[in-house]
Order: C-alpha cells, then structure tokens, then sequence
C-alpha cells in the first residue's frame, strides 16, 4: 500500500454508506480509517459534503479524537502504556527498549510503513503492567526479552 496514494473507490463506498447522515461522522471516519489506515487531508472535504457539515467541524472531531490519524501508520502499531501503573513498573524502560529495537521514536513510523511507535496515558489494563499495545492485541507484564519476542513476531508476520 502506497500511503501517499489514496484509493478513492474505496474512500467513496464507505462515504455512501453514511451518506446525509450527521450522526454518521464518528463511524465513517472510523470505517475510513479501518480501511485505509489513517484519515488522509484530501478526505476531509468530501467527508464534510457528504455529511452536510463544515470541513473544519469534521477536522475538528479528527483532531478531538486521539484515535484519528491524518497521517500514516505502520501496518503494525505499537502503542506503550505511560500510566502510573506501568511507570512504577518499569514502563520508561520498556519504551526505551521499543525505541531500540524498531530504531523509532514515540510518534514515528518506519520508512517502509511496517511499523509505528506511539505512547499513551493509560491503556486500562493496570494489572498487566507494564503494558503495550501490539496492533489490537495487549501485551502485559513486559520484560525486555518480550519486547524482543513481540517485535520478532510481527517481523516473521510479514515475511
């Protein structure tokens, strides 16, 4: 997938499917999203003419909303839990080995699109931490070596 160029077939069936409806907004910027990863700019407009609203009220929601992305992601994202939970038990340190073995940064994505690093406050899942995120999948109770193992995982996935 070319993240630079957008499949406007697809952008326009999931449009369709919400079509004049204002309640719509939140799900067809999620089923757009689901579908092409992020949100791209160009999608704005039509998303604001299709729902009867303003383009800044729709980029409005996008940027309210963290889960909405204008740019890019990775074919896998990592998201590393910041909490006090996982500070306390050793969070910053399982950032800083997620740094190193994807050579990123937190809100960086790989050249290749394989992979995106992002931080947030809280994943709610406490009890396992510290605790990240692997795609949809959470990873509890992180060591260093299951770091590695995590990341080696998703790298055979596309191989």
């Amino acid at each position: 997938m070319d993240p630079k160029k957008i499949n406007w077939n697809t952008v326009n069936r999931v449009i369709e499917k919400y079509k004049d409806m204002k309640w719509g907004l939140i799900p067809l910027l999620q089923d757009l999203q689901e579908e092409i990863g992020y949100i791209p700019p160009d999608t704005i407009e039509p998303v604001a003419k299709a729902t009867k609203l303003h383009p800044s009220e729709v980029q409005g929601v996008i940027s309210f909303y963290s889960g909405f992305s204008t740019q890019p992601k990775g074919k896998h994202v990592f998201k590393v839990c910041c909490g006090t939970a996982c500070h306390v038990k050793g969070g910053k340190s399982i950032l800083n080995h997620m740094r190193a073995e994807l050579d990123l940064n937190e809100g960086e994505t790989s050249d290749d699109y394989q992979f995106s690093l992002e931080t947030v406050a809280c994943l709610g899942a406490c009890f396992l931490a510290p605790t990240m995120m692997a795609d949809k999948e959470y990873v509890g109770r992180l060591t260093p070596q299951k770091v590695k193992s995590v990341v080696k995982h998703h790298r055979k996935e596309d191989t």
